[in-house]
């Protein structure tokens, strides 16, 4: 009964950031239709859960586009959604029969979301990509890395998932809600390459400012300052340290039995380096398990650099309910947090077309509608 529970969402299955956006909204509550292509429905295993979490809290219906059959159910559905969410090139949808126009000319109230790497205009649009290309265009990849280094690829959180799925879950969300007073439906043009602008907006705010150098590496919060990086211990596991207030920055130095003297003064970025290898110094003499004793938990803003089981076995995480058991497959769990609408996982991840029958009948289909459509393969 999470805050979006009777909102219907329609997801044209994909991959990626439009797969995040949907489990997004069905986390929430929504229910979220995945239609899958007939071709990737297999027969067997059907009421086993699919290996990807991403597709978790919906269930799955397997439709032919390319017939008219299939194109007339979907649009059936839409008849009767919030939303739809789809991840495809510009033009695909519009050539399926599918586009904006159709599907609001059948349904004026519907918030239709397009999840893209360019957008759906510009002399990119039509162009293959991935989020490095993505981030890249957008300024965001040229300050991750160190000094003297490559640009890194922070994984693929800052273009799929951050300013793409995450993006596209906010659109949506603020479409529906918008619809609800005027109306209307309306297209949502969700771009990586424009999330993950937003996202640098701070660091846009301070570049402009004079707080940042154009440079990579060399800023307070790109692995420049030596209180704000990680740094290796004893065993060879790494912890994290961000002291940059005054207060948490003297919290530092008297844990790790340092002074100003030992490391110069802490905003000049000429004793930043100096600074490292000091610190370096002293972060090798204990273990990781160790400095966890003396720092977790104050004020230096410290934490120790987790693996993936690590994570889930933290106290804190465990504390909280942070992590899941879906069909014994262990998961982060839904967020943000509700006091009165608890999100939670409707289901685990659907096998493609697992539900398709049950989903149409749901959703208004006879069962007398359903014969000839799994006869023509239409509906598989």
């Amino acid at each position: 009964m999470g805050p979006l529970n009777g909102i219907k969402i329609l997801e044209f299955a994909g991959i990626g950031p439009g797969p995040f956006a949907a489990m997004m909204l069905a986390d929430m509550g929504a229910e979220v239709i995945r239609l899958d292509r007939s071709s990737a429905v297999r027969s067997e295993g059907l009421d086993q859960p699919h290996g990807d979490i991403l597709n978790r809290g919906r269930r799955s219906v397997g439709l032919d586009l390319k017939q008219d059959a299939g194109r007339e159910v979907a649009l059936r559905l839409v008849e009767k959604a919030d939303a739809l969410v789809e991840g495809f090139r510009p033009g695909v949808m519009e050539r399926l029969g599918l586009g904006p126009d159709v599907c609001l000319a059948r349904n004026p109230k519907l918030v239709y979301g397009r999840m893209t790497g360019w957008g759906q205009e510009g002399p990119m649009a039509h162009a293959a990509g991935h989020d490095i290309n993505y981030i890249a265009l957008s300024g965001a990849l040229h300050h991750y890395g160190r000094s003297g280094e490559r640009p890194t690829p922070p994984i693929n959180m800052v273009g799929d998932f951050g300013g793409g799925g995450m993006l596209m879950a906010f659109g949506i969300a603020c479409g529906v809600v918008e619809t609800l007073r005027s109306g209307k439906g309306q297209v949502v043009d969700a771009a990586m390459v424009d999330g993950s602008s937003v996202l640098m907006m701070m660091i846009h705010s301070m570049y402009r400012s004079g707080m940042w150098s154009g440079g990579r590496g060399g800023n307070m919060l790109d692995t420049g300052a030596s209180f704000y990086d990680t740094y290796e211990t004893s065993d060879g596991l790494f912890v994290s340290i961000g002291s940059i207030e005054p207060q948490f920055y003297a919290e530092l130095l008297e844990r790790t039995g340092l002074t100003n003297d030992d490391l110069g003064t802490q905003m000049d970025p000429r004793t930043w380096p100096a600074a490292k290898e000091k610190l370096a110094e002293v972060f090798k003499q204990k273990t990781r398990a160790q400095w966890c004793e003396i720092m977790e938990g104050s004020d230096v803003c410290f934490a120790p650099v987790l693996d993936f089981d690590e994570a889930i076995a933290h106290p804190h995480a465990k504390a909280r309910g942070a992590f899941i058991d879906v069909a014994g497959v262990t998961q982060p769990a839904p967020a943000p947090r509700f006091s009165r609408t608890e999100p939670e996982v409707a289901c685990p991840p659907p096998r493609p077309g697992a539900q398709t029958d049950a989903v149409l009948q749901d959703w208004g289909f006879s069962a007398d509608e359903l014969s000839p459509l799994h006869e023509s393969k239409a509906i598989a």
